[in-house]
């Protein structure tokens, strides 16, 4: 592009894309505010990450007026405005009845912006507003609550939750993003009903975990699971580390569920995100592995690391987590007890364990493992100089010779070729051998040696 070229233009930012809809169906004569959400934080002085759209225009309305749109949910009055490079929502004004299933209304019916507010979930999210005259209309109790910093249902509890079963790990998450605490009522009611979580399919409960144990809310995302009997039902192999006591001498923070907590607290922000569910599950085997040396009064938990790597995929698969995610989550868990042989690992040892793909996450698991127990960091410190060390040595990440190379040399394929793969890949780690003519050398002599 020239310099005389015009420039692109920028995508206009969201909450403009936002305003220009409402105001559209302003001017067609319909009722039209933002809800839900993007209300919410607003008022809690935040920037709306999305923006919810509710109207008394029907769906064909809707259609009508905006180019692009996706009938996302016709039935429900829902429609999905594509506009600016934005997705938006935007809902006819419903009343819903008769849950059949725990999650889907058998019936819907268009009503008025005051029905579709108690219809809502929380009285947090349960807020209209209008930002062309800053009106804002709350007919469930919702600034109040966002005054207290409470998530409260809207109605009875009772009612909200078994109309959608998600709602009950949704007032957790709220919670523990918004830093707020669950309306007294509403959390006995999610205890009361807690085992109907079973019947939220794994992969809406997977998202809302996903939401839930993230910083730098991960540590009180899962107390609170714990405290509104969630976890049990949920992540039951998580519930049993609570009475699962370990060794003082190394692990002065008590048992294993305080040492996971403990983990999440330490979360960097900018945790990747297979980090926290590493963190989760490093030590979930230890309750099914523990044994108790009745002569020194010693807990330990051999091979915990193996059992651990087996249930997390069990877990893992369970709430229908990506295969790639899956292994990289239990490598880490099958792994992380290597870390503190490492300054007595052998040059080639150590730095396959450098070179693993997953490495730099099972570092800061290792990191994070320290902070939450002794808070020795000099395993870390190591890897960590070793790590700068190899960065600056010959590349050692691609093997110095392939298998047909060997073979052009006169080796026959089979257990001689692979073992002279192995013995010059030991000699490349352990940095005896570092560039590709000495390996070709070194070859060259071992198919001499076996000619011979």
């Amino acid at each position: 592009m020239s310099d005389t070229d015009p420039q692109p233009k920028s995508a206009p930012p969201l909450r403009e894309i936002a305003l220009r809809i409402l105001r559209r169906l302003h001017a067609a004569g319909h009722a039209a505010f933002w809800v839900g959400g993007c209300v919410r934080d607003q008022m809690l002085g935040k920037e709306p990450q999305d923006y919810d759209i509710a109207t008394s225009a029907r769906p064909p309305e809707v259609e009508a007026l905006f180019p692009h749109t996706v009938p996302v949910g016709r039935q429900f009055g829902v429609v999905v405005v594509i506009e600016g490079g934005h997705n938006l929502q935007v809902a006819t004004f419903r009343t819903e009845s008769d849950y059949r299933d725990g999650r889907r209304p058998e019936h819907v019916e268009f009503a008025d912006a005051r029905a579709d507010a108690v219809r809502r979930d929380f009285t947090v999210n349960g807020l209209f507003f209008d930002p062309t005259t800053q009106e804002l209309h709350d007919w469930v109790g919702g600034r109040a609550d966002l005054t207290l910093r409470v998530i409260r249902a809207i109605g009875d509890p009772r009612e909200r939750f078994a109309e959608d079963h998600l709602r009950m790990l949704r007032a957790v998450r709220f919670a523990a993003q918004l830093g707020f605490t669950i309306d007294p009522a509403t959390l006995a009611a999610v205890r009361e009903n807690a085992a109907t979580i079973r019947t939220v399919s794994a992969e809406r409960i997977r998202d809302e975990l996903l939401k839930l144990l993230r910083p730098p809310h991960a540590a009180r995302g899962l107390q609170l699971l714990r405290d509104s009997d969630l976890l049990a039902e949920i992540l039951p192999e998580i519930a049993a580390t609570e009475a699962c006591e370990q060794s003082p001498e190394y692990h002065p923070e008590g048992n294993v569920f305080r040492h996971i907590l403990l983990l999440l607290e330490n979360l960097p922000a900018d945790a990747p995100p297979s980090l926290p569910w590493a963190a989760l599950l490093h030590d979930v085997a230890k309750p099914p592995t523990a044994t108790l040396d009745p002569a020194t009064g010693a807990i330990h938990f051999y091979g915990h690391e193996t059992v651990g790597a087996t249930m997390s995929e069990t877990l893992l698969q369970r709430l229908r987590f990506p295969r790639r995610q899956i292994d990289e989550i239990v490598t880490c868990v099958r792994l992380h007890m290597q870390f503190k042989d490492v300054r007595q690992m052998r040059k080639s040892t150590l730095n396959r364990l450098l070179l693993r793909p997953t490495f730099p996450l099972e570092l800061e698991l290792h990191r994070l493992d320290c902070l939450a127990s002794n808070g020795d960091l000099t395993n870390h410190q190591y890897l960590v100089t070793q790590t700068a060390e190899l960065a600056r040595k010959p590349p050692l990440r691609p093997p110095l010779i392939t298998g047909a190379e060997l073979i052009a040399m006169g080796l026959g394929e089979g257990r001689e070729l692979g073992a002279l793969l192995a013995e010059i890949r030991e000699k490349q780690l352990l940095e005896e051998i570092t560039t590709a003519e000495a390996a070709r050398e070194f070859a060259r002599q071992r198919v001499a040696e076996r000619g011979k």
